[in-house]
């Protein structure tokens, strides 16, 4: 039912988007669009010397449901690295697309977007800031690697 997709606790998590805009000076930043809808989200992280999100800014215009799964993201992505938020990103894609269930730990809260697995042309938006955020942090971290690696090499 429609109704399901627009709970309240999906509207308040929309009303109230953290770390909105950008950051000043990100390590890397990340640009993904929804090719059905035109959602669109781009952040900016900053990892801190053990490569966890250490800043997290993000520019969304996106429908409310990749807001609120933006929303999610937002609120608890600083001090998660790389690999737990591709499991969060995997976990909400088995979620949507094959029944699986809602992700847990930290953004165990997407489990509120579960309802969008009943409407395909919704997947891609709900999925986006997360994709987004994993090829920053994964961009963040290459970038790192370089510079270490040519430090290391003089």
């Amino acid at each position: 039912m429609i109704d399901d997709l627009y709970s309240a606790r999906i509207l308040t998590l929309v009303a109230n988007m953290p770390r909105a805009g950008r950051l000043a000076a990100p390590d890397a930043s990340a640009e993904k669009t929804a090719k059905l809808c035109g959602s669109r989200i781009v952040v900016d992280v900053a990892l801190d010397e053990a490569g966890r999100v250490a800043d997290f800014a993000q520019d969304v215009a996106a429908c409310a449901l990749g807001q609120a799964s933006a929303a999610v993201l937002g609120a608890a992505v600083v001090g998660a690295d790389l690999a737990e938020i591709e499991l969060a990103r995997d976990a909400l894609h088995a979620m949507l697309k094959s029944n699986g269930p809602p992700p847990l730990g930290r953004f165990s809260e997407l489990a509120v977007l579960e309802p969008v697995k009943d409407y395909p042309a919704r997947h891609a938006s709900t999925l986006l800031a997360f994709e987004a955020t994993a090829e920053a942090v994964r961009k963040a971290t290459a970038a790192r690697e370089t510079r270490t690696s040519r430090a290391g090499a003089a």
